[in-house]
């Protein structure tokens, strides 16, 4: 069956979803397993969300409660900008998913997809004074087109998503200080490449520091144009979009499929 004849459960074609959105649900359960595969999980925390077609701006996230290879097609929630779910969920949305993804997601039109995790490596970076050093091929990327987030707490305060909004900026990344990670992107595939790209940068950063040997910080100069070229090269990937190479590569080792 190809993406564009997808064969909708009659459940959710009763409530309403399209094969459009259904298309997207596939794509975004696979996001799920793969980041499960990379190991990028925090028990049943953290969130993957993505806008489905519609001037209501609902999105869809992830069932609070399951882990993240449980998560279907099927069982991911579809809310509002409010929180509220929009037809059949089995499952409560975690209050801290809908505050950081809302808060993207209702003042950023440019963005369908948002990541947040709670690696280690990336929660390491985020607590450091200095945030994420140009030290790798990975960090240059994010010179000058990275924004940060003081730790206001775990998010459960809705007052929170204007400042959200104002440290993100323009940028499509965000580091939350002493709290994790955040990738945007204008399609799930970008989000997962900017995030993959940035995991692998605080990775890096967090080992080399372990070295224990003085860093090589690039000029500033230097990293700019190597931010420029990463811009370059992700905008070209061979015309296939940002990402989907390398998110098609890992959903045929998790699902052994090709959406």
């Amino acid at each position: 069956m190809s993406l564009a004849e997808p064969v909708v459960p009659k459940s959710l074609a009763d409530s309403g979803v399209s094969p459009e959105e259904w298309a997207l649900r596939v794509r975004l359960a696979s996001a799920y397993h793969v980041v499960e595969h990379l190991g990028w999980t925090e028990s049943i925390y953290g969130h993957i969300t993505l806008k489905v077609p519609g001037p209501e701006r609902h999105f869809l996230i992830n069932p609070y409660g399951l882990r993240y290879d449980e998560v279907t097609a099927e069982n991911l929630v579809k809310i509002d900008l409010d929180g509220r779910p929009v037809g059949p969920a089995s499952h409560p949305v975690n209050v801290a998913g809908y505050v950081i993804h809302s808060a993207v997601h209702e003042a950023r039109d440019d963005l369908a997809c948002v990541f947040h995790t709670h690696t280690t490596a990336g929660m390491a970076v985020a607590a450091q004074a200095g945030g994420l050093l140009p030290i790798s091929i990975h960090a240059s990327g994010f010179f000058e087109r990275i924004g940060y987030h003081d730790y206001e707490g775990p998010s459960l305060d809705g007052n929170e998503k204007t400042r959200l909004v104002e440290s993100l900026g323009e940028h499509k990344v965000l580091i939350l200080k002493n709290h994790g990670l955040l990738a945007a992107g204008t399609t799930l595939e970008e989000a997962f490449i900017l995030m993959f790209r940035l995991q692998r940068a605080c990775e890096i950063q967090v080992a080399a520091q372990a070295g224990g040997a003085e860093l090589v910080i690039p000029a500033a100069e230097t990293c700019r144009a190597a931010a420029e070229m990463v811009d370059r090269f992700l905008a070209g990937n061979e015309g296939y979009g940002v990402g989907k190479l390398e998110f098609d590569a890992w959903v045929r080792l998790v699902d052994g499929s090709d959406h």
